[in-house]
């Protein structure tokens, strides 16, 4: 019966998504038109055009097309990204890229919770946010609060950390791969240092292909790694919650997203050489477009002006915890790669 329900519901819901879908897609074919013709990074133009056509996601027919395309699609993309990787590229990376992920999350959190009594807030709101940009973004911290203790404040804190990451991140896809050419990082070192401090794995994704095939297969493993640490973190934010007495309440998502396992089981089947090559060839090529219309949807999305009614310490807190971020593993890269 639910299965029946399901699949009868299915028409409406596709007329319900279908112009925010349309609209990003349009986005996504305009910003290839460009990119192939004035030879700048597709993703760029995609977050730009996306960013001037952001009053299309504020309330009206387009706002749940966006959304879906801006998660879901973000999702399928990321996810046959997996038939680009093989399991002898990632054992060519070394060990070296996972000891950096675990240093780097690991000190990003603790200073972050540190930071956050100094400033007056409690430690929880910096596991919050230093969760949220040390691991996934907004992802992370959706995952982190659902696991929290509940508290008056709580949602308030979950938002502003959802829209600062939100934020942070896109300009971080911007500005990081510059600061990787600047630093003068080849191509392999520029991917670990995409993958280990931009926020969300759509922004990982745009920075790193837009420098080069070979930086952006290896952003996306080495972000891959870092939402693999979500597991530890929320089993940390879990362990608190039950020792101050207090259950969080509600649906919690679950502990590996289901694009991250899908990723792993097609760099797993792309590494016994058994898919033809037209196939993973159409699928590198669909992976490309959900991306790039996904890049487009959360330019839509992105409404820089929420954060003029924030006090200046959260920004203060979420900015220092980027730049944190960012020099700790440019220093753990110079060290230890």
């Amino acid at each position: 019966m639910i299965t029946t329900l399901s699949i009868d519901a299915w028409p409406a819901r596709g007329r319900t998504l279908l112009p925010g879908v349309l609209a990003c897609a349009v986005v996504a074919a305009a910003a290839t038109f460009l990119s192939q013709h004035y030879g700048a990074p597709v993703m760029l133009f995609a977050l730009l055009l996306g960013m001037a056509m952001s009053f299309l996601s504020l309330d009206g027919p387009c706002t749940p097309g966006i959304e879906f395309t801006a998660r879901q699609v973000l999702r399928l993309g990321v996810a046959l990204l997996g038939l680009r990787i093989t399991v002898a590229q990632i054992a060519a990376l070394g060990w070296h890229p996972v000891l950096l992920v675990v240093l780097s999350v690991v000190l990003t959190i603790a200073v972050s919770m540190l930071a956050a009594r100094l400033l007056g807030f409690q430690g929880l709101f910096g596991l919050l946010s230093g969760g949220s940009v040390a691991i996934c973004g907004a992802s992370a911290a959706l995952a982190l609060a659902a696991a929290l203790p509940g508290h008056p404040l709580k949602e308030r804190a979950t938002l502003f950390t959802v829209v600062g990451v939100s934020a942070l991140s896109t300009l971080a896809m911007i500005a990081y791969p510059m600061l990787a050419r600047a630093f003068g990082l080849d191509a392999r070192d520029a991917g670990v240092f995409l993958g280990a401090t931009i926020h969300d794995v759509a922004q990982v994704v745009g920075a790193g292909y837009s420098m080069s095939h070979e930086t952006g297969d290896v952003a996306t493993f080495v972000k891959l790694m870092r939402v693999a640490m979500l597991l530890p973190v929320i089993v940390f934010a879990v362990m608190i919650t039950r020792a101050r007495g207090n259950d969080a309440g509600g649906p919690r998502p679950p502990l590996l997203p289901w694009f991250a396992v899908a990723f792993a089981a097609l760099v797993v089947v792309n590494s016994t050489g058994w898919l033809p090559a037209a196939a993973v060839s159409v699928g590198n090529d669909f992976s490309r477009w959900c991306l790039v219309a996904a890049i487009a949807a959360i330019g839509m999305k992105t409404q820089l002006r929420e954060l003029a009614a924030v006090g200046l310490k959260p920004v203060a807190l979420m900015l220092g915890e980027t730049v944190f971020l960012a020099a700790l593993v440019l220093a753990l890269l110079r060290w230890t790669i």
